[in-house]
Order: C-alpha cells, then structure tokens, then sequence
C-alpha cells in the first residue's frame, strides 16, 4: 500500500464538513466562554494561570515525546520570557528554556505568518542539547528514509515512512503556502477552526520535516491555528489532553497513513480540543472560585488554617485525591494533632471545609459555592 503523501489526491485531503458543524459549533461557543471567564480576572490572576497553563503545556508536550522536564525550571522560564518576577532563581537547563521560549513565542506571534525562519529557530531552540549542530535548526537531509517503527531493530515494524529528505523543501513550502493562505480575516475564513487546526497537525507530522522534534512543533503549530481562528492567544491544555489519551493519538494518526479522507481525525482532534478547553475553563472558574473563598472568609483564618487552605487549592479543581485528612493537615502546617483538630473544627464550623466519614476515615473538603 502507498502512504498518504504517494497518493494522487495529496495533498488535497477531503472531509465530510456536514459531519463537522457540531463540533465547530462548539469550538466557537466555548473559545468564547474561555475567552469570557479569563476576562473576570485581574492582571495577576491572569498571569498566574497563563504560567500555570503553558507550564502544564510544556511538561505534556515533551512527555509524549518521552522527556521529562523539570517543572520550576519550564515555570520560571515563561516566566522570563513574558517578563514577569521569577520565582526561582538557579539554573534553567536547556530544554526546559527551549519548550519555554517556543511556547512564549507562539503566544506573542501568533498572528505572524509561519514561515521556515520561524519553524527552524524553534527547533533550535527545542533540540539544542540534544541533536549536533549539523541538524539544529534545518529540515533533515540525507539518504536514510524518515521512518516510525517498533520492535526488534533488525526487524522493525515500521509503521509510517515520511517523504524522502530531497522532497522536504517542496514539500514544506507547499504547507506553510497553504498554512498562510488558509489564515482567516475578517473578510474570508477559508476552513473552519477545528478543521484548519487538525490538517495542519496531521499534514505536518506526515511530511515530518525535522529528525527530532516534529510532535512538540506540530502541536505547537496546531495551537497556533487555534489562535489565529480566535484572533488572540487560546488558553488550551491541548498537549495535556492528549498526554492522558496517547495511545488514542497515535492510533489515529495511524489511521490517517494510507488514505486522504481525513473526517475521522479532524472529529477526534477536534474533540481533543474541545476536551483542553473544558480542562482550562475548570481551572480558570477554579481560580475564579479560590479568589471569592478568601474574600469571603476574609482574615478569619489563623496562620495554619491559611496555610493548609492554601495546599488544598494548589491541589487544583480535583484536590486531594480521597480529600483532607487529620494526618495531611499535621504534615503541612507541623502542629500537634490536638491543634490540628480544633483548627480543623474551626473551619467546619465556618464553612470553609466540609466533613465526611468518622474517625481515622474522616476527610474534609473545600466549600466552594458560586457567589
């Protein structure tokens, strides 16, 4: 069988847009609640949970590619790049900084055109402890086919073999032509969101223009996508999304190897994105919600309940997993359980946490309302 890229409609990839109307629909209606809720906060808040976001990007994006990043160092990096304080001081290793300063520059040039000036300096920046210097920064070359396989190295499976290396000039010119083109306006939007963003990923991994890094750069340009459709920055957890369901993902992408109808996938990334903006919409209502619980209880707290409470919200919307125990309490805030028992009383008493079970199975929970 002939991959994708050898058959005669590439690429010129249909899709079924009838079967696709809901899922735009929804794109349209949530980018927008997204886009609304964010609104309700003030500059640091705002702040707080774009670095929080675009950290959790950045960790989930190399992941799936099997690197694991330290977080305080991806952290302060954004934090750098969008000029705010950082809070940590020491070393940022190199690819903590490279899947930092790509995420940072796909948020501010968003509406730039893409082009192989913009795709190469990510490389560089992404791969630059990795690859040697002859492949930094440059679409791959030589004579060994691009291939995906598993298994026994002297017998591999191979699952997908991109165009050869003398075809990726073309091939990639072609793209960010059609990439350029495609971008909507105010007077024409040539694809539809969704459909826009989920060509570009599955067009860009099939030429695979990089040795290394294509996955962490194509979701980036697929986010990119997403935002020029909304006309600002999108905060979506697509990577995180797709992280929790990897093996989905490359079946699907695995799906897509022989043919150019491409309906199927569009509706299974678009339902990843739409996923990844219910996950930021929580965590920004989440947000939302630890601020009006503070303001509620005001300075009612002493030092360790407001320390403890503090932890619980770190937790995010899912807190901790089974809730609060006597035991936790003790653990974060070092008091005696005498102590920790009557300031966890207290907060019963207040409503600021709730109680479940009894004695060693006894958890309390945050009381969260929507005043």
């Amino acid at each position: 069988m002939r991959w994708n890229w050898q058959l005669p409609d590439w690429p010129d990839f249909t899709y079924d847009a009838e079967a696709l109307r809901s899922l735009e629909a929804a794109f349209l209606r949530d980018s927008g609640r997204i886009s609304g809720t964010f609104s309700h906060l003030d500059s640091l808040e705002q702040d707080g949970i774009r670095i929080e976001l675009l950290t959790d990007e950045g960790m989930q994006t190399s992941r799936i590619e099997g690197e694991i990043l330290d977080r305080q160092s991806v952290q302060a990096s954004l934090q750098q790049g969008f000029g705010l304080k950082v809070d940590r001081q020491r070393g940022i290793g190199p690819r903590e900084r490279g899947i930092a300063d790509l995420l940072v520059d796909n948020w501010q040039r968003f509406a730039n055109p893409l082009d192989d000036k913009m795709l190469c300096g990510w490389h560089r920046k992404l791969m630059l402890a990795q690859l040697e210097d002859t492949s930094l920064g440059s679409y791959r070359t030589g004579d060994e086919p691009m291939q995906i396989v598993t298994g026994d190295p002297f017998d591999p499976e191979v699952h997908f073999e991109a165009p050869p290396s003398s075809t990726v000039a073309g091939e990639m010119s072609a793209f960010l032509n059609w990439f350029n083109e495609t971008t909507p306006n105010e007077k024409n939007i040539p694809i539809s969101a969704l459909t826009r963003s989920a060509l570009t990923h599955l067009r860009f991994q099939s030429i695979h223009p990089f040795v290394d890094g294509n996955g962490r750069i194509g979701r980036a340009i697929s986010e990119k996508a997403l935002f020029q459709a909304t006309g600002r920055p999108l905060l979506v957890a697509l990577s995180e999304t797709i992280e929790a369901e990897r093996k989905q993902y490359y079946e699907a992408l695995a799906a897509t190897r022989f043919t150019n109808e491409t309906t199927e996938w569009i509706v299974w990334f678009g339902g990843m994105v739409l996923k990844s903006i219910h996950t930021s919409l929580q965590r920004i209502e989440f947000v939302i919600q630890k601020t009006r619980f503070f303001d509620r209880f005001g300075d009612r707290f002493n030092p360790r309940q407001a320390k403890a409470l503090r932890r619980m919200f770190r937790e995010g919307p899912s807190g901790f997993e089974g809730g609060l125990s006597a035991g936790n309490y003790l653990t974060i805030t070092k008091t005696s359980a005498a102590t920790a028992r009557r300031d966890l009383g207290e907060l019963v008493r207040m409503g600021a946490l709730a109680k479940t079970g009894q004695r060693k199975g006894t958890r309390y929970f945050l009381m969260l309302g929507n005043e």
